[in-house]
């Protein structure tokens, strides 16, 4: 197994586990976190056992956004350099949409500029009801821009446009009327809470959920038409796949 350090990463019970692993800095993002989350994410993958992935960050915060640390000493003004960095970033948000399997974000504390675009990135978020999502990219004449497009696709597009040019945190509970989050847990239940959701998960039939998320999101920018012809598709290969002859015999036993 690859040896990170700045990511903790294991699988059990079918669930892989990745941590954002830098809590002395309130997982603030930098280059190498950036490449071992997604070294990380390949390999939940590849591995066969996983059904679910679960990210989560070390300590009280899920993640501050990137450390600006590293944009302070770095004032080459090189400007190949920096896409190449941001590509790392958009790479990582690219590669969650095309995990073939659900991804879900336990979200405690700060949730923040990239930190929340990774949570944003993920099938499903659960929070903590103390926990804060922002982007305050814009109170340093910065810009959520990687994020930008998993946003609106998140919320309203008055609510994005608010989100990311007011820099303003809301609570998780806001999130969660914005439609921006799926569900709030109590924080003294939180983990509890969050592993029975992703047990459930886990327990759900592997092709049909991994076929049920490549059908979701490849129907984004389709025609109406489109979309049904591929659900059609899908529908008829579901029904090929061994979970799908075994659910049907277990379903008509009980009947």
């Amino acid at each position: 197994m690859t040896a990170y350090r700045k990511v903790a990463y294991h699988v059990e019970r079918g669930i892989a586990r990745i941590s954002l692993n830098r809590p002395e800095r309130r997982n603030a993002l930098d280059q190498e976190l950036l490449t071992e989350l997604r070294e990380a994410l390949r390999a939940s993958a590849a591995d066969e056992s996983v059904r679910v992935v679960v990210f989560a960050g070390a300590g009280k915060d899920f993640c501050s956004g990137m450390d600006l640390r590293a944009f302070e000493q770095d004032a080459s003004g090189d400007l190949a350099k920096f896409q190449s960095e941001a590509r790392n970033m958009a790479r990582l948000l690219l590669e969650m949409r095309r995990h073939p399997r659900p991804i879900v974000a336990a979200v405690q504390g700060r949730a923040l500029g990239g930190g929340c675009g990774i949570a944003t990135a993920a099938d499903i978020i659960l929070a903590a009801e103390s926990a804060e999502f922002g982007y305050p990219e814009i109170a340093i004449g910065f810009v959520p821009a990687i994020v930008m497009a998993i946003l609106r696709r998140s919320v309203s597009e008055k609510r994005a446009f608010e989100l990311i040019t007011s820099g303003e945190r809301i609570s998780a509970q806001t999130a969660l009327a914005y439609g921006m989050i799926n569900r709030v847990f109590a924080a003294e239940t939180f983990e509890r809470q969050v592993e029975e959701y992703v047990a459930g998960m886990a327990a759900k039939s592997a092709s049909a959920l991994t076929l049920a998320k490549e059908l979701f999101y490849r129907t984004d920018a389709m025609p109406f038409e489109a979309a049904v012809d591929a659900g059609a598709e899908v529908n008829a290969l579901a029904r090929t796949t061994e979970d799908f002859k075994r659910g049907i015999e277990k379903f008509l036993k009980k009947t």
